[in-house]
């Protein structure tokens, strides 16, 4: 089973984004709005606008299970976003990304190792995995790796053709 075949409603309960995002490069990231790393949603951003035309979308995973730095309502997280960082990509609902109650979404992802070799658990918030138009894992990047790191971009851009 492929990474958009796996079942994840979007921020608001409705749909599956992964389905949605079937057959484009994804740069899924577990966020958090109350992290030191919160400002990279600007850059993710960035991301989304830069390359959006060419089949490409950020997919934002809110994640509660790093010192509790997201614990919003799924109204406060999509309100944080959109109102502090003008966030249009989409959110999935929150979930687990590690542990007993790991979504089958990072099952997948985390089997991935970044340029340092790491797989497995995911480190802290903003961790990126780089997703292919065929749903296989391309890249890895660990949270303090910026969205507009060179290493991000040219993967993405490789990834588009």
């Amino acid at each position: 089973m492929g990474i958009y075949d796996t079942e994840l409603a979007a921020l608001d309960g409705t749909g599956n984004v992964l389905a949605d995002r079937s057959g484009d490069v994804t740069l899924v990231v577990n966020v958090a709005s109350k992290c030191g790393l919160t400002p990279q949603y600007e850059q993710l951003q960035a991301l989304q606008d830069r390359f959006a035309d060419r089949g490409f979308s950020v997919l934002g995973v809110p994640c509660n299970q790093f010192l509790e730095q997201e614990p919003g309502s799924p109204e406060e997280i999509a309100s944080f976003c959109s109102a502090t960082y003008s966030v249009t990509f989409p959110l999935s609902e929150k979930i687990e990304v590690n542990g007993d109650g790991r979504h089958p979404l990072f099952e997948q992802l985390t089997a991935a190792s970044d340029a340092e070799g790491h797989a497995g658990d995911v480190r802290w918030n903003f961790e990126k995995f780089l997703v292919g138009r065929d749903g296989t894992v391309i890249a890895r990047f660990a949270p303090q790796v910026t969205p507009d790191d060179d290493a991000v971009v040219g993967a993405i851009e490789s990834a588009l053709g």
